[in-house]
């Protein structure tokens, strides 16, 4: 189960950081996120917390078009459920 939602977290991260409209500071964040959760030798817990510290400092971007705010909003959602 776990393994599943890290898949749909990832699918949906890697998605958003492809997207080149999105501006360059919120695709770096991304980026991190997605390291974070790649790290293979430590926790999934240690994993997804550096993943939420990433993506909690786009919460104050205001250049995020909506749609991907609300995309960051579900993995973010999801990666909570985890924690």
């Amino acid at each position: 189960m776990q393994e599943e939602q890290l898949k749909e977290v990832m699918d949906i991260l890697l998605q958003i950081e492809s997207d080149f409209s999105i501006p360059k500071n919120i695709r770096f964040r991304i980026k991190n996120a997605i390291s974070a959760l790649k790290e293979d030798q430590i926790s999934v817990n240690l994993r997804v917390n550096k993943s939420l510290q990433e993506l909690d400092a786009l919460d104050e971007e205001s250049n995020i078009p909506s749609f991907t705010r609300t995309q960051i909003w579900h993995v973010v959602s999801s990666l909570e459920s985890l924690a």
